[in-house]
């Protein structure tokens, strides 16, 4: 069957192609999602591993002001040598890397012990942030200012960690603060792979820009509240979500968290541009694979089709030749025959006439042998094609018999109308005047022979031609040029005479 449709092997072809693009944009879709699972994964453990990173330092750090504050509570502290005083306050995490000077401030902001100077040097810190948030309010706890440069170390920005010392009846008397350089974020930042527009922020609670990579230290400490991203950042704990920063414009897959403890934030950001980039490349290449290979089954899909449809058309071809006589180009006996019978059969089942005309030129071999077969050849073309120009109704079906012998099959036609046709016929050749010396009419004329189940019942279909035969050769016996129906009671008078079948 799909070789004898040349659109259904195209059709196909394009079925298989949108097949194939489908099952490929799927598989693309599914390696875009695992791209972007493994960057959420990625961006998740690299806040995690900081978070844990910098609560336990920071957690270290707040343990040191918290023995601070309790040795300064044990009697006789402050009668110590101050040397021995320092050993006992402050402990080794004062001094580790990156740590600044840890102090202890009096109610008026001078310091009175300070972890690197025997005696303290003289600071006074009543204008910094952790000094009189402290000194006005008693429930603060550990607080982490935001960042500030040094003025006793001109070594970068640092942060301060501080908690409140108290009287017993809970009035201020004072600061314990530590600070922090800001270099151990940067550096602690710098070690995590993000992609190339990657970024990661620490943040205050507040909004207040602790470290941000890319480093710029002219955004150290600017305060991103009212951004999109830092509002969806204080709605939760935790959480991810895709969104573009305010800072660059770079939109970035987000996962950010609380650091538990600390009043700090952290997000770490995968640029989308990073997050697809591999899958990009292999989509591209997959794609064009996909488009390559639909192109060509589509392309050969065409080829086939129309070398199907050539050979269609040759076979129809060869049909048309097998069916149709090549002379004359009317159809051939065979073609006839099984027309024919056919019509018989559908003249049992409905009862409606069947006629036939058989056709004869007459005195034709007379006519090749004074003009030559060329000539003969062309005077049977012009009788087909009167023939043809009078049997065009639907169901008609004109022939070339044999030799100069023609037939036509006229279904639903009675003895009359198949008598009009063939007179029709027989005039139209007539009227050509192609001269024939050899026939007693000058011109060359046909004889026509009648025959219809609507004048005479008749047993088989081999019968009724059988009969139009008869008729034929009466029409010639009668003089030729005319037309007979058969049966025929008696000669026709004159040539073009219609005899009607006797009663």
């Amino acid at each position: 069957m799909v070789t004898r449709r040349p659109n259904i092997v195209i059709a196909i072809s394009l079925a298989l192609a949108g097949a194939i693009l489908a099952i490929a944009i799927w598989v693309l879709a599914q390696m875009r999602e695992d791209a972007l699972r493994r960057a959420q994964d990625s961006a998740q453990n690299v806040s995690l591993l900081i978070e844990r990173d910098v609560a336990r330092n920071l957690e270290l750090y707040d343990l040191s002001l918290r023995a601070v504050i309790a040795g300064l509570q044990q009697p006789g502290l402050m009668a110590l040598p101050p040397a021995l005083r320092q050993m006992v306050l402050f402990d080794g995490a004062a001094s580790a890397k990156d740590m600044g000077s840890m102090l202890v401030l009096d109610e008026s902001g001078n310091a009175i012990l300070d972890s690197q100077s025997v005696p303290p040097r003289h600071i006074n810190s009543t204008d910094r942030s952790y000094f009189f948030v402290h000194r006005n309010s008693p429930n603060v706890g550990l607080y982490v200012s935001p960042p500030f440069e040094s003025r006793l170390a001109h070594d970068g920005l640092r942060i301060a960690l501080s908690r409140r010392i108290s009287r017993p009846d809970g009035s201020f008397a004072g600061v314990v603060v530590g600070t922090l350089r800001i270099e151990y974020f940067k550096r602690l930042f710098a070690g995590m792979n993000l992609g190339n527009s990657g970024s990661m922020a620490l943040m205050l609670s507040d909004g207040t820009m602790l470290m941000r990579r890319p480093y710029d230290p002219k955004i150290i400490g600017i305060n991103l509240t009212g951004t999109p991203n830092y509002t969806r950042f204080t709605k939760q704990d935790s959480g991810e979500f895709f969104g573009t920063a305010a800072i660059d414009g770079v939109e970035r897959w987000y996962a950010f968290r609380h650091i538990d403890g600390f009043p700090l934030l952290l997000d770490v950001a995968i640029s989308t541009r990073d997050i697809y980039a591999g899958w990009r490349r292999r989509a591209w290449i997959i794609g064009s694979l996909i488009g390559a290979l639909d192109v060509t089954i589509i392309a050969l899909a065409i080829l086939f089709s129309q070398q199907l449809r050539r050979r269609l058309e040759a076979e129809e071809t060869l049909r048309a030749l097998a069916r149709t006589d090549g002379l004359t180009g009317l159809n051939n006996r065979r073609t006839f025959e099984e027309q024919a019978e056919r019509a018989w059969l559908q003249m049992q089942r409905t009862g409606r006439p069947l006629s036939i005309l058989l056709i004869d030129v007459d005195n034709f071999k007379g006519f090749n042998d004074l003009y030559g077969h060329s000539a003969g050849d062309d005077a049977l073309v012009a009788v087909a094609r009167c023939i043809d120009s009078n049997a065009r109704r639907p169901g008609d079906v004109a022939a070339r018999y044999g030799g100069e012998e023609f037939s036509v099959l006229l279904p639903d036609t009675d003895n009359l109308g198949a008598a009009q046709i063939a007179e029709q016929i027989r005039a139209a050749v007539q009227a050509l005047e192609l001269r024939h010396v050899a026939s007693a009419h000058h011109v060359l004329t046909i004889s026509v022979g009648i025959a219809s189940t609507a004048s005479h019942h008749f047993a088989t279909y081999r019968a009724l031609v059988n009969a139009s035969d008869t008729a034929l050769y009466e029409a010639k016996d009668a003089g030729r040029n005319r037309s007979l129906s058969y049966p025929v009671a008696e000669r026709a008078p004159s040539p073009g005479t219609i005899t009607q079948p006797g009663r």
